[in-house]
């Protein structure tokens, strides 16, 4: 894949419940199955702490660090002070060497979105009139201006990434 190209940027969006998680795993194995190197992106509206209490890393960020990052040779992880909730775009910048990101959450940014519903979470579609809607994944039939793919049907919706985010592009298996 040219280096010169954006990221993809892909949310996968729904009701809490409904399998988002669940189904960002099965996509991440199944494109990693496929070569490709995906990021992923959690989003969480209500904060969080990524570090544990008393550890190094958490004593230089308590003490006022503006950026903390911790290395290893397995990993590389930082929390940084932000002044607003950023945008997969705006973080698009911290995932060098992948092809495609997948975030959880952000229904309402303007990105391509691959909506979960679970009927017996939630009955109708949050971004049914979101033009940035391009697919749906759900436990029961629906008529839908966007392809509709069933929980079961995994192999079927990394193509469709693929063919529609990747330009069809074919990476050798990774086995």
């Amino acid at each position: 894949m040219s280096e010169e190209r954006e990221i993809p940027i892909i949310s996968v969006v729904g009701a809490s419940g409904a399998g988002k998680t669940t189904l960002m795993e099965k996509i991440v194995k199944e494109l990693r199955q496929r070569g490709f190197r995906v990021g992923t992106i959690k989003h969480d509206a209500h904060g969080f702490e990524m570090d544990r209490p008393g550890k190094d890393s958490w004593r230089h960020k308590k003490a006022g660090a503006a950026v903390s990052l911790i290395s290893s040779p397995k990993g590389i992880g930082i929390v940084m002070d932000v002044d607003h909730d950023h945008s997969p775009l705006e973080l698009r910048r911290f995932f060098n060497g992948v092809d495609i990101i997948l975030a959880e959450g952000y229904k309402r940014e303007p990105i391509p979105k691959i909506e979960v519903m679970r009927q017996e979470v939630h009955d109708t579609l949050f971004c049914k009139e979101d033009q940035n809607l391009v697919a749906v994944v759900s436990d029961r039939p629906m008529d839908s201006r966007v392809p509709h793919f069933s929980f079961d049907e995994v192999e079927g919706i990394a193509e469709f990434i693929v063919n529609r985010f990747l330009d069809g592009e074919k990476k050798v298996q990774v086995g």
